[in-house]
């Protein structure tokens, strides 16, 4: 019998973009999708999406093409470590202030 034809209930938590609030200063790298490696933008649906199901911060929106909300993104890298097709590179900080400024 299982949890829900005994009665009981149970909670189940998932994250929720901004949860822990917004990134601020101390994230030391941020991830960058390379849209042509990324099986769903080249699938043009969503397909994969392993980087979306393990985000721990919610922040990468599922649709096409991927995005990441950096607001809110800590730069744990592990979108970068599940991604099958290696779309996701962890970037130092550094290089992306100079990259805009």
């Amino acid at each position: 019998m299982g949890t829900r034809e005994c009665g009981h209930t149970s909670a189940m938590s998932s994250p929720t973009k901004g949860e822990a609030g917004p990134t601020g200063q101390w994230r030391t790298s941020r991830p960058i999708v390379d849209q042509e490696k990324c099986r769903a933008a080249k699938a043009g649906k969503l397909v994969c999406m392993q980087c979306w199901t393990y985000c721990p911060e919610a922040v990468i929106d599922k649709k096409i093409p991927i995005e990441i909300d950096l607001e809110y993104c800590k730069g744990c890298g592990i979108c970068e470590e599940v991604c099958p097709a290696d779309a996701i590179t962890m970037v130092p900080e550094t290089d992306c202030v100079k990259d805009e400024g």
